[in-house]
Order: structure tokens, then sequence, then C-alpha cells
């Protein structure tokens, strides 16, 4: 995810870059539109030391193309300056090359070409002339060089209202290019493959002369039309057609040409970088985006909005909401992807089947059971009113009889409302089972998603900057739960408080949960202080609390008269917190008086 750069700099600094845009030419409103953001994060380090900076960037469109053999030239050519048009191609992804292809010679264009690609051109009736026979040089290096040369570097970055440079190229025999088309050789696929790359393959896949030719058309685009991506080949047709001078079309296309070349640069740099074996944190670091889809609004209507998906090389095949496939329903809004990434990450959490409502982002309702409709409506259970409304996750396929449940299932207040929810989210569903959830609602969103791996990296942004850290990947078979009070807890009261405790990681601190028999009685988040927290998860418990387990995110500072007290006199057979208070001595003393057990984790759980 990284590159190397070498330079001095005064202080330490963070610089965040983002770039969006749209290619599509407004005459041409029904090509498909390639979006993309990139964001840089670089790190200066203090004088006299090496800082390193990356471009990391994937956009919307293909990444393409070098290696491509040439024929054998000739060398008794000579530079053409015949004064015509002349269009370049260089292609690996050859899709709708020869609508490309005729389109150009149609127009009066001559087309000029490397090998594979002018092999194709030549096979769909287009005229070709290859690079060689103005280059008058023969392709070398095993292909590693092939264009760069003053022949087709001079005549792409040529300024046409500069005499002296079309004087220079007249002295040289060098004619220009009007429109330039390049993609990329493919390395992002090649690299993230499940085959997987050998270091030297992967470094003879880094393009060159690619590169090279598309950023000197994009610089130059005020002359010379520049396109990456097939799906702008009807819009630059129809432009050449209507003989247009719209200089914004023409730097639209520069855009996505430096973008093109951004995301190819920041996939290689991200790879090297892993080859070096590198820190997790490195001097800088840049997170390609993808747009996946503009949103009606963000948290609030006044707030527009967006949906980008990382296209990291860590990210491929690493699950996630960004990567679900969206089976009905209305289009997902800002507050649904946060809401819907909560319930998802929690529920994957758990081993048995089970089932998570979230409202808000936070868990309102948790339930494992063999029977995952039983572990459905003891979760809607704990809180059916935050429930209606909420977000429902699962651990396991949503088959027939469980989508019949969710359709129908009553809430525990009435007995009659039939419950609501915004978003159903499972890792797969049967083909019944889909049809019934379909038919709950024409509004319900049903998302299958696959599970995050572990060992992420989690950014959040501040103001002017981002913070980047470790994913709270940790769970109760991964700690200690060290028992400190007199007495020590059953085995099953032990199990309830590692079932409090990971539900407890994903609750907005200051965080309390009660659970008993895997299943979530009470939680109480987001308060200032902890003591309010715990009043409202032992409200929300009621007369269950007693004999359960509670689980805090964090130590408690005070324990007499203060939340391990009320705890203990409520009933509260077992207390997991992670412990570190000056005053944990008193929390010890406090259930040792009550006989209540006490255990310390050593592991907090903040979550903001």
């Amino acid at each position: 995810m990284l590159g190397l750069a070498a330079a001095a700099a005064p202080a330490s600094t963070t610089a965040v870059t983002s770039s969006l845009a749209n290619v599509a030419h407004p005459a041409h409103s029904s090509t498909p539109r390639a979006t993309s953001s990139i964001l840089h994060l670089r790190t200066l380090s203090p004088p006299n030391q090496l800082y390193q900076t990356t471009s990391y960037k994937f956009t919307a469109f293909r990444v393409n193309a070098m290696a491509e053999t040439l024929s054998t030239p000739k060398l008794d050519s000579k530079p053409s300056v015949s004064g015509k048009r002349q269009a370049l191609i260089s292609l690996s992804d050859k899709k709708d090359l020869a609508l490309l292809g005729n389109g150009l010679q149609e127009l009066g264009f001559t087309i000029v070409s490397t090998g594979g690609t002018a092999s194709a051109l030549e096979n769909s009736g287009v005229s070709v002339t290859k690079v060689e026979e103005l280059t008058c040089f023969p392709e070398m290096l095993d292909g590693r060089v092939k264009t760069l040369h003053p022949n087709i570097h001079g005549g792409i970055l040529a300024r046409r209202d500069q005499e002296h440079h079309m004087v220079a190229l007249d002295n040289h025999g060098i004619g220009t290019f009007d429109v330039v088309v390049v993609n990329l050789y493919p390395f992002y696929d090649k690299v993230s493959s499940s085959s997987g790359i050998s270091f030297e393959d992967g470094i003879e896949n880094i393009d060159i002369g690619g590169p090279a030719m598309i950023r000197a058309a994009a610089k130059n685009h005020k002359d010379v039309l520049v396109v990456v991506d097939s799906e702008d080949y009807s819009a630059l047709l129809e432009y050449l057609k209507g003989g247009q001078d719209d200089q914004q079309f023409r730097r639209r296309l520069a855009w996505k040409a430096f973008q093109h070349v951004a995301s190819y640069d920041s996939a290689v740099s991200e790879w090297l970088w892993k080859q070096t074996g590198g820190d997790k944190f490195p001097p800088s670091l840049t997170v390609p985006l993808s747009l996946k889809s503009s949103l009606r609004y963000g948290e609030n209507p006044h707030q527009k909005a967006a949906f980008y998906v990382d296209k990291s090389l860590a990210e491929v095949n690493a699950g996630g909401i960004a990567t679900a496939n969206q089976h009905h329903g209305k289009e997902m809004s800002y507050n649904n992807y946060l809401d819907a990434d909560a319930a998802w990450n929690c529920v994957c959490e758990f081993s048995k089947p089970t089932c998570v409502v979230v409202k808000h982002t936070n868990p309102c309702g948790v339930a494992s059971r063999d029977d995952v409709i039983e572990a459905y409506r003891l979760a809607v259970k704990a809180d059916p009113v935050s429930a209606f409304g909420g977000i429902v996750a699962f651990n396991v396929e949503v088959d027939e009889a469980l989508a019949k449940d969710i359709r129908e299932f009553r809430s525990p207040t009435d007995g009659e409302t039939r419950m609501f929810y915004e978003i159903v989210v499972a890792p797969k569903y049967s083909k019944k089972g889909l049809e019934v959830l379909r038919g709950k609602s024409k509004t319900l969103r049903i998302l299958e998603a696959s599970k995050n791996n572990k060992g992420k990296l989690s950014l959040r942004q501040v103001g002017g900057g981002w913070l980047a850290q470790d994913a709270d990947d940790l769970t109760p078979t991964d700690i200690p739960f060290n028992v400190v009070s007199e007495k020590s807890p059953q085995e099953n009261e032990l199990h309830d408080a590692q079932f409090a405790w990971l539900c407890v990681k994903h609750v907005k601190s200051n965080a309390i949960v009660i659970a008993k028999n895997n299943c979530m009685l009470g939680m109480g988040s987001g308060q200032p202080n902890r003591l309010e927290s715990l009043r409202i998860a032992m409200r929300k418990a009621g007369d269950e609390v007693k004999g359960a387990a509670l689980a805090s995110d964090a130590f408690f500072p005070f324990a007499w008269n203060d939340a391990v007290e009320e705890a203990c006199k409520s009933g509260i057979g077992l207390i997991a917190e992670p412990g570190g208070s000056i005053r944990d001595a008193d929390a010890i003393d406090c259930c040792n008086k009550y006989g209540v057990s006490l255990v310390f984790t050593n592991v907090r759980h903040f979550r903001h």
C-alpha cells in the first residue's frame, strides 16, 4: 500500500488529497461514469531523514497494458510528416478496439500502433502504421523499450500554438498525434490473483512506456485527446465527428488519464511496500477509493453524500459490507451503511448461530442458539422498541423458515405489531428464503455479505488528518479471564461473561452489557459516565439481572456507592472488566462483600 520517495522535511505532518470527477461527455449522458477518489496520507520525517511517499490509487476504469510484442522493425523507414491527423493506439485490454479503429479511420485518421494492438486492428480491416516505422528503431530489452522515443513523445507533447515547437518537429521530421488511446497491463489483477505471483514477475509486469504516453497526452490535452477507458470510445468519436473544441471534455479525459496512471502506480507501490516487509504504518499512505454510488444524502438531508469502495490490494476478497450484494429493496443510505456495517461486524464475531439487532450502530439485541429462529426472537425481545426499524444480521443462511419468521414475527411489546426492519444482512440466502423476504416489503434492503478478514487497518477522519489503527479483532479465546475475587465463577457464569464481553466491544462507550445464557438482556451505551450506562442496562434487563454476567468496556473508576456496588446489590452474579484503575482494590473488596465473582481481562474495548 506504500511507495518510497526520499526527501527531507522540517516536521512530521500528514497530507490528505482527494479528487472526484466524472468523465462522461455531457452530450453522451448514457456513457457510464468513471469516478474515483484517492486519499493520500503522507508523513514527513525530521531533517536528515528520508520520508516515503505513496501514490496509491485505483479507479473505476481498467488497469491494463504494456508488454506487447512488436513486429520486426523496418530500420530503413523514415518518420512520416504527412500532415494528416494521427491517432496512437496501444492496448492490453482490446475491448471494442474494432469500433475505435474503424471509427477513427472513417474520420481520416492515420492509425499508429504497437504489435499486438496493430495485429488486432489489421484483423478488423484497419490500416495500421507500426510504431517502429516512426521510431526507426526496434523494440529492445524484452519490450521494456518500445515507445520511449522522441518521434513518439515529441509528437504528443508539442504545443501547436508554439511556433518553435512546430519548427522543431519539422526539423526532425516528427508528426503530431491528435489522439492517444492507451491502457495499462493489468498489474492489479496479476498481483492480487489467488494463484499469486513471484517478485520477479511482479516487477516485469510494471508498465513504463504506457504511463509515459498517457501522462504526456494528458499534460498536452489542449491539443491531444487522451483516452484510457473503452467506455469513452463512443464519446470520443462523436466529439471528433462534431468538430468540437470543448476544453472541458478534454480536461475530463485528462483527469481520467492521470487518475488511471495514479491508480496503476498506487497498486505498484502498495505491492512493493509489502515486499519490503515494512511497518504496518508507513510514512506515506494512500487509500484508493472508487465511487460505488451517489447517496440521496448524508447523515441528514441537508448533507450531500456518496459511497466509495476501498480498492487497496489488502481489501481484495477481504469481505465487508462495502462489497455486499444487495438482492432487494431501496437504495442504501449513508446511515444504512453505518448500521449494516455495525451489525455485520458484530454478528460475525460469534461461532454459534447468532442474530444481532442494531439501531444507530449499537447492538440492542444479541442472542446465540442452535435454533437460529429462537436466537432471532430472543434478540428482538431484548429491546423490541429499539429493534423496530433497525437492522437484523445473521451469521448463518436465511432459509425459508427463518425468512417466514422475520416476515411475520410480532413485536413482543403488544403481540400484534409486525416487526419492521430497514435491512437484513446474512452470509447467504436459500432461494425460497430470499423469495419470502422479498415479499415482506418493497423497501426492505436484503444484503448478502462476506465476513471481514482479520488484521485490517482501521482509518478514521478527524479535522485535517486521519487516525489509523489495527482493527479490534480480539475475541474471548484470545485473552485470559483472570479471577480476582474470592468467589470463583461457575463454568456457565464464565461463559456468560465471555458472551457479554464479546457484545460490549461493539457498543459505544461508555458501554455496559448484561447477558445470560448466550443472550443479551440489556445494554447501556454512549453515556458520559459509566454509572448511567449501568443503570440503563439494568433497567432493560429487569428482573432477569439476577445471576447474570455484566461486562464493562473499561475499568470502573469507583466502586463503593457507585457502579460496582449498584451492580452487586442488583443481583449480578459476575462482573467482567479490564481492570487497571487505581481503585481496583475497592472493586475487588466490594465484590467480595456481596459474594460476586470479578474477573479482569486486561483488555479495554473503548468505542468512540
